[in-house]
């Protein structure tokens, strides 16, 4: 759990993360016509264990092994002042984008720039057939035109409150709706 922050409301426990994933699996099968032109890119550090996920559940449903990668997008962003002092991991996509039907899998959906820049990043290693969005979350206050596709719970917040996803630290997968500490505390 991050520091300084007051938990407002528990939204989705380990189940109700669990039971929005296999809806999104399925609802991704439905619209692509099953598996086999897909491919799915998780946004580090928590949309690609959403996606290595949801890819379990489509080759549960579909007996299809999709392909899943992460992507890094530290230096596509277009809102951070200062680069130098964060965190970098790799972007990882070992198989061709061109052609194929890209879902990109995001923890949580709230401006609409960790997207756009997931975007760039795909499109610099390819050519996909089209880009779709996968997230757990959609809290709203969109900056840029983006919609995700599949959405697992929609939790309209203020702007002085956050999501906070507990996914894979203390093997109590959870989704908060926290309010911001105040500047200086």
């Amino acid at each position: 759990m991050q520091k300084n922050f007051k938990v407002k409301s528990e939204v989705l426990d380990r189940e109700g993360i669990d039971r929005a994933l296999t809806r999104i699996a399925h609802e991704i099968l439905e619209k692509n016509k099953g598996a086999k032109h897909l491919a799915l890119v998780g946004i580090r550090k928590r949309g690609d264990i959403l996606a290595e996920r949801i890819a379990e559940k489509i080759e549960s449903i579909e007996k299809v092994k999709v392909p899943v990668g992460a992507v890094d997008i530290t230096f596509y962003r277009d809102d951070y002042d200062i680069k130098a002092n964060v965190d970098i991991n790799a972007t990882d996509l070992n198989f061709s984008v061109d052609g194929l039907d890209i879902v990109i899998v995001d923890d949580v959906l709230f401006t609409g720039r960790s997207t756009r820049a997931a975007m760039d990043v795909i499109i610099d290693n390819g050519r996909p057939k089209s880009i779709q969005l996968a997230v757990l979350v959609d809290r709203g206050h969109r900056e840029l035109p983006i919609q995700a596709n599949y959405v697992g719970k929609n939790v309209p917040t203020s702007e002085k409150e956050t999501i906070i996803l507990d996914i894979e630290s203390n093997g109590e997968d959870k989704v908060y709706v926290a309010e911001k500490p105040e500047k200086g505390a």
